[in-house]
């Protein structure tokens, strides 16, 4: 509670000063909502709208009779994604690539970020960090280019230098073995710089002088970041595990679909291309729906046991 001074008849008192009510707020603090406006715009029309589409998952959608009058049918097209024969080889090849992704991934900006921040050398620095950084302003498509340019079985790099050293070529893009490991390694290279941006903003928020007290109890570079750097940036480890955790069976459509043949469907044919093939090419659009928004609610299942697994060992978490 805040107070005010009131003077009356030569004398000064304390008051609780008036709560103001929400009229009094808005007109107050206008201009910083003004600011928030176009931000408030964007979730509103194209993340809150499109959630009322969720509901033709439960229903005959048909384009001519529109959301309004299609006819209802409940769980139909849930219950015939769960019985194809696709459906556990496709959510075992989401959930696998999702896995790999963050057993990999996950660590990789934390190591660079400790790396670059043992750089002492602020050219360097700056130097390590920009190189890392643009690969994530490369589109997908370049990067699977990128990706094929070099696997080639005739010319590429990779398999030029297996010959060079007496090993046999390899057809990495046509054996379903090697997909997972070819997409986990791009997406690593093409994203590694970006997730350094958080872990290094975090780095800057230690406490120099514990450095300097630690150098003077002769601890060294490998004890300094033991006890003083991961302690101090463990919120935002935790936070961006969280986040990444709800994300396993969100793999991204792009660069599955332009990396991936018929002949490594066995590994590469995940929810995302199989709703495009299955659900919109054919115009099965509540069947589609229902398999995303299955994958929705699985991923919303995932973030909460995470989270609530977080609180409970570390005592950090999102809310």
């Amino acid at each position: 509670m805040s107070f005010e001074l009131t003077g009356k008849g030569g004398c000064v008192f304390l008051q609780p000063q008036k709560n103001p009510g929400f009229l009094t707020k808005v007109k107050r603090d206008k201009y910083l909502l003004l600011l928030l406006l176009p931000c408030a715009l964007y979730y509103i029309i194209f993340k809150y709208v499109p959630i009322f589409g969720i509901s033709i998952a439960f229903m005959d959608y048909n384009l001519f009779k529109g959301i309004t009058e299609s006819d209802w049918v409940g769980f139909k097209y849930f219950s015939m994604f769960f019985n194809t024969p696709d459906f556990w080889p496709v959510l075992r090849n989401t959930f696998l690539l999702g896995l790999y992704k963050l057993i990999f991934g996950f660590p990789a900006p934390i190591i660079l970020a400790l790396l670059i921040n043992e750089v002492s050398k602020s050219f360097l620095k700056r130097f390590v960090q920009t190189v890392s950084y643009l690969p994530h302003f490369i589109s997908n498509v370049v990067v699977a280019g990128i990706a094929v340019m070099f696997l080639s079985p005739t010319g590429g790099v990779v398999n030029q230098l297996l010959s060079a050293v007496g090993l046999e070529r390899i057809n990495f893009l046509v054996e379903a073995s090697w997909f997972r490991s070819i997409y986990v390694t791009t997406d690593v290279w093409q994203h590694i710089g970006w997730g350094t941006i958080i872990y290094l903003a975090a780095l800057t928020a230690i406490d120099p002088q514990l450095y300097e007290a630690a150098r003077m109890d002769g601890a060294n570079r490998w004890k300094q970041a033991l006890n003083i750097t991961l302690p101090g940036i463990a919120p935002a480890i935790v936070i961006i595990l969280i986040l990444d955790i709800g994300k396993i069976l969100e793999i991204g459509f792009e660069k599955v679909y332009l990396l991936a043949t018929p002949a490594t469907y066995e590994t590469a044919d995940i929810i995302s291309t199989y709703v495009y093939r299955v659900g919109l090419t054919q115009g099965n659009y509540s069947y589609a729906t229902a398999i995303d928004l299955f994958t929705g609610i699985i991923s919303f299942i995932f973030i909460i046991a995470a989270n609530s697994f977080s609180r409970r060992v570390s005592g950090s978490s999102i809310w």
